[in-house]
């Protein structure tokens, strides 16, 4: 049997912001390793530096001092151009709040981060069109965000993470602004993203019900790694349950 390759290495990692004379350290030494194909639910108590680790492993933020590497870049230490261009082909981002432009339809939401792409019109419309299939909403790809339900917004949005094709997504609270109904439809896309289509997903959650399709749930308090649990199918929404009730 092959070994995992891991994708994501964080070694040492430690955050501090500085608000007048105080240091606040948000992320404490703290190391993490995750595998190319996994699913990672970050949990926690607000504060706990959840949002915080997931902007950094995205690129969006830079730590204080230590590591991080994802696939074979040391994105702590690429400039800020490096870091662009690296975002741009090798991370999706799915936020609560969808993101999207309001001016723009459906297909040009989706169009917008292959603009910054090499490929030529055709290609594009055949990239973008593809993920909007693949979220089931070809027949909305005309449709502004002001004409879509919330489910419907978050999955345009999930196709714009994916247009790109890259290794990694990450969610900060993708259900966090739906009902239960869509909740779950979107719960079952990103379950399907990572079993069939093979990405890594890092997401940050309050939800126990989101936390249990994850493979893995790790639980942060005040910066510091507090468990690791590696979920076996059927286990993982009593682990993510007691995870949420440990945290209160």
């Amino acid at each position: 049997m092959s070994a995992v390759t891991p994708l994501i290495r964080i070694d040492s990692l430690v955050k501090q912001y500085t608000r007048d004379t105080q240091v606040l350290t948000v992320l404490d030494k703290l190391s993490l390793t995750v595998d190319e194909g996994d699913f990672v639910a970050l949990m926690g108590p607000s504060g706990s530096g959840k949002t915080t680790l997931l902007n950094l492993i995205a690129g969006i933020d830079r730590p204080t001092s230590g590591r991080i590497v994802v696939g074979d870049q040391e994105v702590s230490s690429m400039s800020e151009g490096a870091l662009a261009k690296w975002r741009s082909a090798n991370i999706g981002f799915i936020f609560q709040l969808y993101n999207l432009v309001p001016v723009l339809t459906a297909f040009e939401n989706v169009e917008l981060p292959l603009l910054l792409t090499n490929m030529n019109r055709a290609r594009r419309k055949k990239q973008a069109e593809l993920a909007l299939s693949v979220v089931g909403l070809t027949d909305r790809m005309d449709h502004y965000p002001r004409q879509l339900s919330g489910g419907q917004e978050q999955r345009v949005a999930i196709a714009r993470a994916i247009a790109t094709d890259p290794k990694l997504l990450v969610a900060d609270e993708p259900t966090g602004d739906l009902d239960a109904k869509s909740g779950e439809e979107i719960l079952v896309l990103m379950e399907r993203l990572n079993s069939e289509f093979k990405k890594t997903i890092v997401i940050v959650t309050h939800d126990p019900k989101a936390a249990s399709r994850a493979h893995r749930l790790v639980h942060l308090d005040k910066g510091v790694l507090k468990e690791d649990v590696h979920a076996e199918r059927g286990k993982a929404v009593g682990m993510a349950a007691a995870v949420s009730v440990s945290s209160t």
